[in-house]
């Protein structure tokens, strides 16, 4: 674990700064952010920047949609951030290979184009590190096999493999005995299709190998790493086949429940998502194993974590799975203080950060403050209300500008198509920010995150769209909508060296440089 991260709190102990830029967002030739030199450039610029905490979003491998909450698993990682320099380095990746990549967009990414082309890589990677690979490096492997097959690893190939098989079809739609796991079906195809499985696992074992690099990089250069988790798991994931009996599921594996929040006021209908609900009594009767597992493989992974919808765990929006709105759904009991308290008896320290957001009622904060678990706080929510008061945020929270799902601040104040807000709402808004940050229209994107770094909150993190002062255009995600989603990227020559002076400048300022 980070020695930056105190052992009696999810937080560092003195106040600083951060930002947030999915891995995806990262500079690179190969039309995708990756985790190798982009990743560990980008640590080395934070370091000039005066920022101590990386913050991204999940990892899991994403399927149609490209969203990174709704992965093929809640364990895998995406095999799409592996980094292809560092394959070529090693032999493992031609240069043939690798330019068949350089000419996909740089400040986008192309989906559509990439994965195809880079999952063929890979597969000749797997197929090339059983000849090529070092002794060590085949012991390492091993190692990484021994340690997670039980747990995830050997299901996902398997969910993989089969998943290939049926044309990336959901599991619930493949044949009878694959969906329903059968065992003579499933030894099946571990024997015909051995080699595919392994395939799979050598691939994550890659990406784990270039993770743990970048990880002790980041730790080394005191720069604490800040994932994310969503609460709820999607149905056509490994996670799902595997666990059924940890869901509300029928015997035909269909969801008799989905999660979803209700109506308010920005969805007249609420909002349906879709996810399976969990059965938290199987939990209970397990000690929630799974979540212990889930919880340690997050936490060995990065040294903060964020959980996707906190309020969940208190009481979550319950919608038959049969409804076309989340309007008829209703507020079922979640396991409250017994998950925190089975994680804590069984992980050395629960370095979580709720995701607070929303009509948050005071049983949510109770259950929040008992287990001294920091909130969130976003300042494009927050400076509109009329009453809005800098000392609402306290110190054990994370204060932001805006999130992934938000507008960009440039884009928020001036009021993009798409905004919620009427234009008397955007107007309000702009002139109470501005009397706010005693700034201007032209600089509020670094007026705002002056303001979060004011406050007392002990972490205030921007996007990185934020420092470079980017419109709606930059913007990674609007709920609700499909298409043109997570394709936003940080290009080499955005982040000049007057920016990153800049941001030194304005956080070290404000009493939040870093103290290495």
């Amino acid at each position: 674990m980070n020695n930056n991260v105190t052992t009696d709190s999810t937080l560092p102990s003195e106040r600083q700064a951060g930002v947030c830029l999915h891995l995806t967002s990262l500079p690179g030739q190969f039309g995708i952010g990756e985790i190798g030199d982009a990743a560990i450039a980008f640590v080395d610029s934070m370091v000039r920047m005066n920022l101590r905490v990386w913050q991204f979003l999940p990892t899991g491998p994403t399927a149609y949609g490209d969203s990174p909450y709704q992965p093929l698993s809640t364990f895998a990682n995406n095999e799409m951030l592996i980094d292809i320099a560092t394959l070529t380095r090693e032999s493992m990746v031609t240069s043939d290979e690798a330019d068949s990549l350089r000419h996909l967009p740089a400040g986008h990414v192309d989906y559509g184009e990439l994965v195809p082309l880079k999952k063929r890589i890979l597969e000749r990677v797997a197929g090339r590190f059983r000849s090529l690979a070092t002794s060590a490096a085949k012991a390492e492997f091993d190692g990484f096999v021994e340690q997670h097959n039980s747990v995830w690893l050997h299901d996902y190939a398997l969910y993989r493999v089969i998943k290939r098989l049926h044309k990336e079809l959901p599991w619930l739609d493949w044949q009878t005995e694959y969906a329903q796991r059968d065992e003579k079906a499933l030894r099946k195809i571990e024997t015909d299709y051995g080699r595919e499985i392994e395939d799979i696992k050598i691939i994550q074992s890659l990406f784990d190998r270039q993770w743990r690099r970048l990880h002790e990089y980041a730790a080394d250069h005191g720069v604490i790493l800040f994932g994310d988790l969503p609460i709820y798991i999607a149905l056509d994931s490994a996670d799902a086949w595997a666990n059924r009996d940890l869901l509300c599921l029928e015997n035909n594996g269909k969801p008799s429940h989905v999660a979803g929040v209700p109506p308010d006021y920005f969805s007249e209908h609420g909002q349906l998502w879709g996810n399976p609900v969990y059965d938290w009594h199987a939990h209970a009767a397990t000690g929630y194993r799974w979540w212990i597992d889930r919880m340690r493989a997050a936490a060995a992974f990065s040294d903060i974590v964020r959980i996707d919808h906190f309020r969940g765990f208190e009481a979550y929006w319950s919608v038959p799975a049969a409804a076309s709105t989340a309007q008829t759904g209703k507020w079922e009991p979640g396991p409250g203080d017994a998950i925190f308290d089975a994680l804590r008896q069984q992980l050395e320290h629960l370095p979580i950060v709720a995701e607070d957001l929303g009509v948050i009622t005071p049983e949510v904060e109770a259950l929040r403050d008992r287990h001294q678990i920091p909130g969130m706080k976003v300042l494009q929510f927050e400076v509109g209300n009329d009453d809005f008061d800098l000392a609402w945020i306290h110190d054990n929270c994370v204060c932001y500008t805006g999130t992934h799902d938000n507008d960009t601040t440039a884009g928020w104040f001036a009021g993009s198509p798409d905004d919620q807000r009427s234009h008397a709402e955007i107007l309000k808004t702009r002139k109470k920010v501005l009397e706010m940050t005693n700034g201007s229209p032209k600089t509020i994107h670094a007026d705002l995150f002056k303001l979060a770094c004011s406050t007392e909150a002990r972490l205030a993190i921007a996007p990185m769209q934020d420092f470079l002062g980017l419109g709606s255009d930059a913007r990674l995600n609007t709920p609700g909508t499909l298409g043109n989603n997570w394709r936003w990227r940080l290009t080499a020559e955005q982040l000049t060296p007057g920016i990153m002076a800049s941001v030194a400048d304005n956080i070290g300022t404000s009493g939040r440089s870093r103290s290495d």
